[in-house]
């Protein structure tokens, strides 16, 4: 029963707060649930003449409680939101009082599911076909939650995202050190030692942020409502440990009964259903994982499976050794079933130790033959799948695959790029500002584990690396096995879709090894350089283990005419020396910048295209002298950085040459082609990064009276900013296209055409976007300053606007002539 509750008091704040609660009740009983050893939770019954409401309230426990602990008011919100704004499946809030002068501690007021609550995971008494359609359910159930929007709904600020498995490992810890010794139940040396242990294997993604979003906390199959008579689930309950952080975590706890079974009698503690036998119908844990995995969309996690599990086994320690203190003094829910909790709190830290020393815990893939794995092979593209378009859907809409990849690319940006740019920001403004961020490196390696990485390499350039260097089997033999090199087999069109969203971010890019200028000299390397070349310079670069820059733009002269160049490459003997001074060699400040790609001037008195040739050298050798910094409008891009680089006398071996003396005009232009193209798809993102923070602004700044998007001025000129940027974007897919079907030569008039609109369109939609953002728009307060300055850069970078202009008025002119 509920005698400690003022019900006189509770009725009064119900009939007041709760949306069609009988206003004069002819009965009012509330009784306690005994399940559940966390927040009181009460069963309200309200009877008006025949018919009886029935409601659930759930408080905060009496007495003195652990910091931060039994939090109904952060429950409340959640639920809230989910209920209002996904299709998670909550119990409706009617309420939240935070006044104890009600009840006694804060409370909140849901609605009552009539339904099934399965206390043990072996499911007696059940079907075995509806067992297996139980655990899907759950998993589907848990796959719902965590694809919520957090942003979308509301719980944006809901909790910290990155490092969610540190912060946990050490709020337990403290937990457990607040909850024993000095007076209270004796502390166990080994649980300290597992502190140590998950310490020192927090997995990579953690720690940038990796699988994270809305976390349940506690979600296991106690907690999940089934409808009565279907095996779906209507309710997710107990939501005190909710907050934002590492998901997997979410799917360990809940594949906790395969592991230990700590629900039940001691000495049946530690026999989880995979060591008992699972019983008829329902699903192995792999199984079980995977139908996860399928219905979310996350990667396999066979590399981290033993920190997670071992984590949540440390936590329900944790959580058992407050209960127990709780118990002994004289204030824990859930009854007399607490004074075991001690136990069982020991009992886990062991378990979790034997588990850390087993030498498997999960299949290195998802089980075959299962009943999930056709589906899951599907997510992870390791099927064949039409790489063309949507039957029906147009020429630039793209394929599934292509979806499937832009999806994940959105989320790794959501989740972890755009998160840190704050981060990297300060970086680059402090006095370390030509070292790297220790995070880019980690999101690298998550790129690379999501198979985000070396996206822009076209499937042709694959192709050639792919037999003249690794034997046809897309993968350097090394101990890195997600060293996927040579992309996914992407055109130019298909990356377009995927470049654009990259282009969202300054940072974005090298995190996925796309950016500038290494993906164009990884594309000289894959297009014309040999076996040896590539061994020694395009497999680092493909790691990304290091850098490059590429020495083209010379000070003295016009640059944007190559045939000016005045770098001298002179042969003598075995070596090339290198005599010139170049600036604008983006890249060569980057402390990992170890190729520079230079073009000069082998022959003098060759014909005028047959002078230049391209070399590789190496950024350490004798001679090589960085002078100087540039900076583009006041931005100096560390720690990439634009360098003036002076070359006195530097030797290189002539092995080093890149497809022969006088090849370089040609090499040029086979490089600029894609890497002009590259430029425009972020251009894109970056404009249309500017329409969304101008639409936001507009929405939450008010002048004279109204907000800014009721301005009629202001919505001409959104209207006009959309209108451009999607006719530039059809142009740039056009010539991704064009680039695909034709070649370079034949496509160049369209990618001069989009060199041009692209930029110009960018700095338009940018500077609208400044404009209603006022002061805080020219500051490095919002992104906006910094992508206007790359918007105006590349109206000269790689070829100046005029020079494409008269590229396009040549071709305009040579039709017209042709039908003279």
């Amino acid at each position: 029963m509920a005698n400690e509750l003022d019900l006189d008091a509770l009725l009064r704040y119900a009939a007041a707060n709760v949306t069609g609660f009988p206003p004069s009740p002819s009965n009012f009983t509330v009784s306690k649930f005994g399940h559940g050893q966390s927040n009181p939770t009460y069963l309200m019954q309200v009877g008006s003449g025949a018919s009886v409401k029935r409601y659930v309230l759930r408080k905060k426990p009496p007495g003195k409680l652990l910091q931060s602990a039994h939090a109904v008011e952060r429950e409340f919100q959640v639920l809230q939101a989910l209920g209002n704004h996904t299709v998670v499946p909550v119990p409706k809030v009617f309420c939240l009082c935070t006044d104890p002068s009600v009840i006694g501690t804060a409370f909140y007021i849901m609605e009552f599911l009539e339904g099934r609550i399965f206390v043990d995971p072996r499911l007696p008494g059940v079907e075995p076909a509806s067992r297996r359609a139980i655990y899907q359910a759950t998993a589907k159930a848990l796959a719902s939650m965590h694809s919520a929007d957090v942003d979308a709904i509301g719980l944006g600020n809901y909790g910290r995202r990155e490092n969610y498995c540190k912060r946990q490992v050490e709020r337990w810890a403290k937990q457990y050190i607040a909850s024993t010794g000095e007076g209270k139940p004796e502390r166990n040396p080994k649980m300290f030692e597992l502190i140590d242990w998950l310490q020192q294997h927090i997995p990579l993604e953690d720690s940038s942020g990796g699988a994270t979003g809305l976390v349940h906390g506690d979600f296991r199959l106690d907690n999940l409502v089934f409808h009565p008579i279907e095996d779906r689930v209507i309710g997710i309950l107990d939501w005190e440990l909710s907050t934002l952080g590492n998901q997997m975590c979410d799917v360990a706890y809940c594949s906790l009964p395969y592991i230990t079974d700590f629900g039940v009698d001691k000495d049946q503690l530690g026999k989880g259903m995979e060591h008992t036998g699972l019983p008829e119908g329902i699903p192995s844990q792999a199984e079980y994982v995977a139908e996860y995995c399928s219905s979310s969309g996350k990667p396999w996690p066979f590399a981290q499976w033993k920190f997670y599990i071992a984590f949540s086994l440390f936590r329900g320690a944790s959580i058992y050794a407050g209960i127990y203190s709780r118990w002994t003094m004289g204030n824990a829910s859930g009854g007399e079933s607490a004074q075991h909790a001690g136990d069982k709190a020991n009992f886990l830290i062991d378990y979790a130790w034997a588990f850390v020393r087993r030498e498997s815990v999960l299949p290195e893939h998802p089980p075959s033959g299962s009943f999930v794995a056709q589906n899951y092979l599907k997510r992870l593209g390791q099927e064949s799948e039409d790489q063309g378009f949507s039957e029906g859907g147009g020429k630039f809409v793209p394929s599934k695959r292509i979806l499937e990849l832009r999806k994940r690319l959105v989320k790794f940006m959501e989740d972890h790029i755009y998160p840190m740019e704050n981060e990297f920001y300060k970086l680059a403004q402090s006095t370390s500002r030509w070292t790297v961020h220790p995070e880019e490196e980690k999101l690298k390696e998550l790129a690379k584990k999501e198979g985000l990485w070396n996206l822009f390499i076209p499937f042709d350039s694959a192709a050639r690396a792919n037999k003249l260097i690794f034997d046809g089997t897309n993968q350097l033999q090394s101990d890195d096995t997600y060293n996927q090199l040579l992309g996914a087999g992407l055109s130019n069109l298909e990356y377009g879709y995927l470049c654009e969203i990259m282009g969202r971010s300054i940072w974005a890019p090298q995190v996925f090894n796309c950016g500038a200028p290494d993906t164009g000299n990884m594309e000289v390397l894959l297009r014309y350089g040999n076996k040896e070349q590539l061994l020694e310079w395009l497999i680092p670069l493909l790691e990304g283990r290091i850098r490059s820059g590429f020495a083209m733009t010379e000070p003295q002269v016009a640059s944007s005419d190559a045939t000016n160049i005045e770098c001298s490459i002179s042969r003598q003997g075995d070596s090339y020396i290198i005599n010139g001074k170049k600036w604008w060699t983006s890249g060569a400040m980057d402390p990992r910048c170890r190729l520079l790609i230079v073009m000069g001037k082998t022959d003098f008195n060759a014909a005028m295209h047959k002078q230049q040739s391209m070399i590789l050298v190496d950024i350490q050798t004798p001679g090589v002298h960085i002078k100087r910094a540039l900076t583009v409008f006041g931005f100096d891009d560390a720690p990439h950085g634009h360098a003036e680089v002076l070359f006195d006398n530097v030797h290189v071996p002539a092995k080093n040459i890149l497809l022969g003396e006088g090849r370089g005009f040609e090499i040029a232009q086979g490089r600029l082609g894609p890497g002009r193209l590259h430029h425009c798809m972020r251009l894109i993102g970056a404009a249309e990064r500017g329409m969304e923070i101008m639409a936001e602004r507009a929405l939450s700044r008010r002048v004279f009276g109204k907000l800014i998007a009721e301005q009629g001025s202001f919505r001409s000129d959104i209207a006009k900013c959309r209108i451009e940027l999607e006719k530039t974007r059809l142009l740039v897919l056009e010539a991704a296209d064009q680039l695909d079907r034709l070649g370079n030569k034949k496509a160049r008039g369209t990618l001069a055409m989009a060199k041009v609109a692209t930029p110009n369109m960018a700095l338009r939609v940018l500077d609208m976007a400044m404009q209603v953002h006022g002061g805080a728009g020219l500051s490095s307060d919002t992104c906006l300053a910094h992508l206007w300055a790359t918007a105006r850069t590349l109206r000269i970078a790689d070829g100046p606007d005029e020079v494409h202009l008269g590229t396009i008025a040549k071709l305009e002119l040579q039709r017209a002539k042709a039908k003279l």
